[in-house]
């Protein structure tokens, strides 16, 4: 049985990057992964090493690296996480700069029962969209609200 690797949210931001970077060119550079998490070049090869130590990418001094299999599994699952959860927020009106940050934050905590959930009301939404109003009744409702000066007291 595979020993199951807990990994921080910093290292899973990497296998995404990683992901998102190798997707088009089938490997990832350094400064293409600095790019994609706007730090610098710099901090990205202590990464690539301790990344390459658990046996989740092949990292190569000069080259960058290529993500293996499972390496490519958690950073695909990290990116359907973020697109999950940012397209649910946009939905619900956040503007997409918040409901991008919002979704980097969230990406690592929520159960995947949750993830599944949220993916399912997202497909029902669309492709009921001409017979459901939901979230057209719902943006009425936030722009009534808004207009009357209400506040959300959680």
């Amino acid at each position: 049985m595979a020993q199951k690797i807990h990994l921080s949210r910093k290292s899973e931001d990497y296998l995404e990057a990683i992901y998102v970077v190798s997707r088009e060119k089938g490997y990832a550079k350094t400064k293409d992964v600095a790019a994609e998490l706007g730090i610098s070049p710099s901090s990205v090869v202590e990464m690539f090493r301790k990344l390459d130590k658990l046996g989740l990418v092949r990292y190569r001094k000069y080259e960058g690296v290529v993500p293996n299999p499972e390496g490519l599994r958690i950073g695909k699952m990290i990116k359907s996480r973020h697109d999950t959860l940012k397209a649910f927020f946009m939905k619900i009106g956040v503007p997409e700069d918040i409901a991008d940050e919002d979704a980097c934050m969230m990406e690592h905590e929520l159960n995947p029962v949750s993830i599944e959930q949220i993916q399912l009301l997202l497909r029902f939404v669309d492709e009921k969209a001409d017979r459901s109003h939901t979230f057209a009744d719902f943006e009425a409702f936030c722009r009534v609200k808004k207009a009357e000066g209400g506040r959300n007291d959680f």
